[in-house]
């Protein structure tokens, strides 16, 4: 294990805070879910930022202190999730206690992961479909080449694939065939984990000249199969919060660009595809979605045409 700076020692010891909440009953367990986050994070700030441990793996800390931190009682910390938070955060809370336990597991720290098979169904927020035009999308990818150059390529791989940001994010250079011919999207990053992709299924996306154009201008002479694509300027994982936050929302507001959330590059996509004709279930294999949900969330915006005299 590499040794931890200074800054991370004093981050954990403020996070260790956040979990002090009475003994559990360790009928079962030895580790209170507490004590369980506190060495994860210890674990996973060897490889993330700072700020991702400061920021995501701290919210989580102090829900957990908010909670009885008993794992005998997996359910009972669920409710008090839900009692604290959001149905939406206290998913994400449970998705990513869920994670730490696994890693418990698979290191020999506990016999089981008794949030296996926990989940929260949240509530889904409204649809903020809003495509950006095709001036407006060459608008933001220009600027961003003249202001933000180390996340042009990124802004406009999102343009030019559909893909989820938190695919994007995930993606190394193993995920791409030497060829450059296709993509394989199988992984995502949400709040610095790494997991399957939203529906839980790997898809193959095929590069057409413009996007292996951008690959090959930001491929590296030497690769290694586990180099992320869209690295942060320290080498890290992007967090897409921190992203969002100082370059995408600052980048809108001086164009005069109504804010809209960095996942609308994928509608742009979508609403572009269909645009041109191109059939809803090939769209849907490519982005990931089923054919309904094209159907329902993107067949009302595309650009209507006039009814032709019969």
């Amino acid at each position: 294990m590499q040794a931890l700076t200074p800054e991370l020692k004093v981050l954990l010891t403020q996070l260790s805070q956040h979990l002090q909440d009475g003994e559990p009953d360790n009928s079962l367990f030895s580790l209170s879910l507490g004590e369980l986050w506190e060495k994860y994070t210890i674990h996973k700030a060897e490889h993330l930022a700072v700020t991702t441990i400061k920021k995501d793996f701290a919210v989580v800390a102090s829900r957990i202190g908010k909670t009885c931190g008993d794992l005998n009682q997996p359910q009972k910390i669920r409710t008090q999730l839900l009692e604290v938070t959001t149905s939406r955060s206290a998913k994400k809370t449970l998705m990513q206690i869920n994670a730490c336990c696994a890693w418990a597991f698979d290191y020999g720290l506990i016999e089981y992961n008794p949030f296996e098979k926990l989940k929260i169904k949240a509530r889904k927020p409204t649809a903020n479909i809003q495509p950006f035009t095709e001036k407006e999308r060459e608008r933001i990818v220009k600027v961003f080449r003249e202001t933000e150059s180390f996340y042009a390529p990124l802004i406009e791989f999102l343009f030019l694939t559909g893909c989820r940001p938190s695919e994007a994010v995930a993606l190394r250079w193993r995920h791409i065939d030497v060829a450059l011919t296709r993509i394989t999207f199988c992984e995502a990053r949400v709040y610095g984990i790494t997991k399957g992709t939203k529906t839980g299924k790997s898809r193959i996306f095929p590069i057409n000249p413009k996007l292996r154009s951008l690959l090959n201008a930001i491929k590296p002479r030497v690769t290694r199969g586990d180099d992320l694509v869209f690295p942060s300027k320290n080498g890290l994982g992007i967090d897409e919060h921190n992203l969002v936050r100082r370059q995408w929302n600052c980048t809108l507001e001086t164009l005069g660009i109504t804010r809209r959330p960095l996942y609308n590059c994928r509608h742009t996509f979508i609403s572009n595809c269909l645009g041109k004709g191109i059939q809803v279930q090939q769209v849907a294999v490519w982005v990931g979605n089923s054919s309904k949900t094209i159907w329902e969330h993107y067949a009302g915006i595309t650009t209507h045409q006039e009814v032709p005299e019969i």
